[in-house]
């Protein structure tokens, strides 16, 4: 049985890939943050008691900043693949928190891979990349283009996916980064626009509230479906050599677009709900990512299936049924399970 750790495996992509790997026979453990309330919601399904002799899900307080402890982890568990997920994640936010996120999203990756060093084992490493780190550099975007990072996010990301290189070329590791262009789903955080658009579009239609504040709506971006990507970052870790990829769906649409998708869904015109506000732009903004996945394609057999006006109505059905909302007098929601990467 192949054992994988997942730092970040509470977030939207570690809950999408500790279900793919349990459904491929691993064993998974995951890194989770010492907190006083529980912040396991996205992985609870998956969960068995450790008690039990068919557990297969094991779950280890620690956190970034403590290479001690990594060290200490990876020596115990020994696991044949590492996904270092883990990340202060939100762009805006990084602008307000600039030194965490670089600790974090930049700095913590260099401890997960001298950890691996250090602790002497053989295992298969995939550094969580970003589109952030194209910034304004003009798309498509592959893995040829130059980095022009347009925040802290951004940089912290591109140092990590450096030391990654380094790690791969001075000491043989098999490491490699994922460039994973924007990715969304029913369980990103209800703070990211797509999320926070899909959401608002259902309770307003339930009568719950009835406006929604946003920023810039100009911002192009390729989005795809979580649940898919996750598949791309194993067969990463399946190939023969390493090397790094992007992963996108090659269409760009704006948040203007993704808005006008999510509440045509449920029967509503956004120009009536949706309201400015300048606290959410950025100091700096990144216009446009579009990704080129061939590479990706080639090597790997990935391809994305859907795009982001079909998210954007995937999400909405989600939240629909979230709040229990039944009234569907303009489309039957969907099966969610037919949303469901194969």
């Amino acid at each position: 049985m192949k054992k994988a750790l997942i730092t970040g495996i509470t977030g939207q992509d570690g809950s999408y890939l500790a279900e793919l790997l349990l459904s491929k026979g691993y064993e998974v453990h995951g890194l989770i943050r010492r907190a006083s309330t529980f912040n396991t919601q996205r992985i609870e399904h998956l969960y068995v008691d450790p008690h039990d002799d068919d557990a297969r899900l094991f779950l280890h307080y620690g956190d970034l900043s403590d290479g001690a402890r990594l060290v200490s982890l990876l020596s115990r568990i020994h696991p044949d693949e590492v996904y270092n997920l883990a990340a202060q994640s939100h762009v805006r936010v990084s602008f307000d928190e600039p030194e965490h996120t670089g600790d974090t999203t930049g700095v913590g990756s260099i401890r997960m891979l001298e950890a691996v060093r250090l602790a002497g084992i053989e295992t298969r490493f995939y550094q969580a990349s970003s589109s952030e780190m194209f910034g304004a550099s003009p798309p498509p975007q592959n893995e040829d283009t130059l980095f022009y990072p347009r925040s802290p996010y951004g940089a912290a990301k591109v140092y990590s996916y450096w030391v990654t290189k380094n790690y791969r070329e001075a000491y043989g590791m098999f490491a490699v980064n994922g460039i994973l262009f924007n990715h969304e789903s029913p369980r990103r955080g209800e703070t990211f626009v797509t999320r926070k658009i899909t959401r608002a579009a259902a309770r307003i239609k339930a009568g719950l509230e009835n406006e929604v504040w946003l920023g810039n709506l100009d911002a192009i971006r390729d989005w795809g479906y979580a649940a898919e990507y996750v598949e791309g970052m194993w067969r990463m870790l399946q190939a023969e050599t390493p090397d790094d990829y992007v992963l996108a769906t090659g269409t760009g649409i704006t948040v203007r677009d993704f808005l006008d998708e999510a509440f045509s869904r449920v029967g509503l015109d956004w120009h009536d709900h949706v309201r400015f506000d300048p606290r959410y732009l950025r100091p700096t903004e990144v216009d446009a990512l579009i990704g080129d996945a061939s590479k990706a394609e080639q090597k790997l057999g990935w391809k994305a299936t859907v795009d982001g006006r079909a998210l954007a109505r995937l999400m909405v059905d989600a939240d629909l049924e979230a709040i229990g909302y039944e009234g569907k007098p303009w489309h039957d929601v969907v099966d969610l399970r037919s949303w469901r990467a194969a």
